[in-house]
């Protein structure tokens, strides 16, 4: 074809000159829209250019139908257009009301847009016509014009929307071309970029296979779809006729007056639910969800789920109490057989039961024992259970970060169970256990919730009787049950979940109840577990108080169980191997099997505290009390503090008010105003590994700087603790017991505590754990040097300060 000139700019005339061949035509762009030759047409024009083209129309009523390459502009220009149309006849127009026209148009000729003379108000083109390239006869065309022939007829016979008389009219043309273009125009199924790829075909053959290739891919995908929608068809006509045969077989089982096993399962979950004693609103859901199940066919996805369901409903102690008739001696008895001393939580056990026999219908009480480890929080909750004679259940909650572990998940989910506490109710097979909630401060939180948060409910008396599990979705009546948590402390426990429970704490034991524990509970259940005889082993109370004292260092029994549990051990191997005369276990036998002392408790202190600027404090952690080394020394300098051993900032604070009270009380101990001008002072509190933090330490600050910078040792086995004030008070401090204890296994003789702690000692600790322990009280700084630094008194040369005893209990 021979070089054109370029479109002209939009709107600009090119001069009436035209190229040899060709002709001027107006050009109607459509969308998605290809006109073969020799085919009829309806198009919709309602573009305001294509209106003003069909109108200009006179007696020629001859138009080039040109598809757009992108069906989405609005306003086509020459470049949007494909550059092979067809030319085409106006047969007849019709006026819409919407004021577009409805045009009949009719293919003549292909013909190819040499270039545009116009743009406005619509376009028109100089086109050439592009001629048909037949083919000579021969019997490849024939029998590739055969094949389509075939083709579309097998098409046409299998779509339900084309008509069957195109069969017959493609079967009468007799020209290929012709026959290419009037099936190509009848298939629905080809896409735009395909029919104009047949239109800018100009070889017949090449047409002819270009067509044939989409014949054959239509009849593989109307093969595939009529073998999907046969497959679909049998399995529901198989569906329906299992449907029809069941029901004949539900007709038939019912006159013969039996019943099939989906029937029998029916029936005996609706007697399930019957005797349940369901609420009228959980009974009312049962039986919902129990006709939903009978209408649904046994292999439908849902049926096992919706049956787990009712089941789980059908089976929960909805009505079921223990009935056990109260006895108050009788559970007194049980705690004092399975418990030593705990006279606290026994008395608060025992006010429950007998409020429960004058108000069988009282809610439970929510119940937090507080203690460190190896005091039997545990153990005890199990033998509240026995008291009362109710079943017990435990769940552990140390490391728990699943808020759905405690209310379960909804349904939707696969593998979905209601939480731990509708399955403890379930195992328990009563709507009244013990549930205990383990370690209830080693609750974790993440992405998945708050355990911690999903227990307020659980926990609050006032709202657990509407108890609503998320698989379960009814309100299950918790009031009944007996919650008891456990913790070693309550720091990381939220307060509104503390402002739920009553916290009842337990202190650790006294080196007589451990001795007491130890005879009746500890060693008779480890000589049980390690296949001995009472009769081979004895274990003298000396012995016992030997390995308290040397072997453990606890709050607890736990070690104490674990070291006797070895000497069984060791004795059971003494039995294996012939030896069976009696074992009288003593120190020397100890120390064979357990090795040497690993806890030196009088010599530790009295060799640390020799010199001066050493003095032993009382701490309290979770795993009991213990006693804390304070050390200071002093060196030359220019006046600077130093505070090491990992202390927190409380801690810190209470050794600078401490120092400021030194410095301002510095005449009336017998030191220079100006003492720390040339000294460094440093205060060290061991191990340094170890955190410490907290203002009970604050008595131990000031007595060691006073011992440093008077040169005056602290008096022998002596430990205190106490919070001071810039004014020399004494603030009360908590955890007296364990410190007390402490001390006690440390072998304290001499223990100063703040005045107003006296009553916690009146409370928490009996006479047989005070004897052979001094206790001071001070309720100022001076009292406590009094007794601390009692050489201080008797130092001549000093001005001495008006020091005195509180007292010793």
């Amino acid at each position: 074809m021979p070089n054109h000139p370029s479109t002209p700019p939009q709107g600009q005339v090119i001069p009436p000159k035209s190229f040899p061949g060709t002709r001027r035509v107006p050009v109607l762009p459509v969308r998605d829209t290809v006109l073969f030759p020799h085919a009829v047409l309806p198009l919709t024009v309602g573009r305001e250019s294509s209106i003003q083209l069909i109108e200009s129309l006179g007696e020629e009523r001859t138009i080039v139908v040109a598809a757009q390459l992108d069906p989405r502009v609005d306003s086509p220009q020459p470049a949007d257009l494909h550059n092979v149309g067809t030319l085409a006849t106006v047969h007849k127009v019709v006026r819409m009301p919407n004021q577009s026209r409805f045009v009949f148009t009719e293919g003549t000729d292909r013909v190819r847009m040499v270039r545009f003379v116009q743009s406005e108000p619509f376009l028109v083109a100089e086109v050439e016509t592009l001629e048909d390239v037949e083919p000579a006869e021969s019997p490849g065309i024939e029998a590739l014009v055969r094949n389509v022939i075939g083709q579309f007829q097998q098409i046409v016979a299998e779509s339900p929307t084309l008509s069957d008389e195109l069969r017959t009219i493609a079967v009468n043309i007799e020209e290929p071309s012709r026959l290419v273009d009037f099936i190509a125009s009848s298939l629905p199924f080809l896409t735009t970029d395909d029919k104009q790829a047949l239109l800018e075909t100009a070889s017949v053959p090449e047409r002819l296979g270009l067509l044939n290739k989409h014949l054959a891919k239509e009849i593989e995908v109307q093969q595939l779809r009529n073998k999907i929608q046969s497959e679909v068809q049998d399995q529901v006509q198989n569906s329906q006729r299992e449907y029809y045969l069941r029901e004949q077989m539900k007709a038939i089982q019912k006159e013969l007056g039996e019943q099939d096993e989906g029937q029998r399962d029916i029936e005996e979950l609706r007697q399930k639910i019957e005797a349940a004693g369901m609420p009228d609103e959980v009974k009312k859901e049962a039986l919902k969800e129990l006709s939903r199940l009978q209408r649904m066919s046994p292999m439908a996805a849902d049926y096992s789920l919706t049956r787990n369901y009712i089941e789980w409903l059908a089976v929960l102690p909805w009505a079921k109490s223990s009935g056990s008739k109260i006895d108050i001696g009788k559970a007194r008895e049980i705690l004092d057989e399975d418990h030593y001393e705990l006279r606290k939580v026994k008395d608060r056990i025992l006010d429950y039961l007998s409020v429960l026999e004058l108000k069988p219908d009282m809610k439970g009480p929510i119940l937090c024992f507080v203690g460190p480890p190896g005091v039997g929080k545990t153990s005890l909750g199990r033998s509240i259970a026995r008291a009362l004679g109710r079943k017990f259940q435990r769940i552990s909650l140390g490391g728990m970060h699943d808020e759905a572990e405690i209310r379960g998940h909804r349904r939707t989910y696969i593998g979905a169970l209601p939480g731990q506490i509708i399955q403890s109710i379930r195992r328990a097979e009563t709507n009244d256990p013990v549930i205990m909630l383990d370690e209830v401060d080693k609750l974790g939180r993440d992405f998945r919730g708050d355990p911690a948060s999903a227990l307020l409910e659980t926990l609050d008396p006032e709202q657990n009787n509407t108890f609503r599990d998320n698989y379960l979705d009814v309100p299950f009546d918790l009031s009944k049950v007996l919650f008891i948590c456990t913790a070693n402390m309550l720091d990381t426990v939220p307060p509104p979940l503390i402002d739920r429970m009553e916290v009842i704490p337990l202190q650790g034991y006294s080196e007589e109840e451990k001795l007491h524990i130890a005879r009746r509970y500890l060693i008779p259940r480890q000589i049980k577990q390690n296949g001995i005889n009472p009769e081979q082993i004895e274990f003298p109370d000396e012995t016992i108080r030997y390995i308290v004292r040397h072997y453990t260092r606890e709050a607890g029994v736990r070690k104490l169980e674990q070291t006797i549990g070895t000497v069984c051990r060791k004795e059971a191997r003494r039995v294996v191997e012939g030896k069976t005369e009696q074992l009288i276990v003593n120190r020397e036998i100890i120390q064979e099997f357990l090795g040497g002392i690993q806890v030196r408790v009088d010599t530790e202190v009295a060799e640390r505290v020799k010199r001066p600027g050493v003095a032993v404090g009382l701490a309290w952690t979770p795993a009991g009390g213990d006693i804390l080394f304070i050390e200071a020394n002093k060196m030359k300098g220019k006046g600077g503090f130093t505070m090491t051993g990992q202390i927190g900032e409380v801690m810190q604070e209470s050794m600078q008010a401490a120092l400021t009270w030194v410095r301002s009380n510095a005449p009336a101990l017998g030191l220079a105003e100006d003492f720390n001008k040339e000294l460094d002072l440093h205060i060290h509190v061991p191990a340094g590994a170890i955190p410490k933090d907290g203002p009970s330490a604050g008595v131990t600050m000031a007595t060691v700087l006073v011992s440093l910078l008077t040169d005056t040792p602290v008096k022998p086995l002596t430990a205190m603790t106490g919070e001071i004030t810039l004014s020399g008070n004494v603030l009360p401090v908590g955890g007296i017991k364990e410190k007390f204890l402490a001390a006690r296994r440390a072998g304290v003789k001499t223990i100063i505590l703040p005045a107003e702690n006296r009553q916690n000692v009146d409370e928490d600790l009996t006479k047989e754990m005070m004897d052979g322990v001094e206790v001071h009280y001070a309720g100022h700084i001076e009292d406590v040097l009094a007794v601390a630094l009692p050489a201080l008194k008797s130092r001549p040369g000093k001005e001495q300060p008006e020091l005195a005893m509180a007292g010793a209990a």
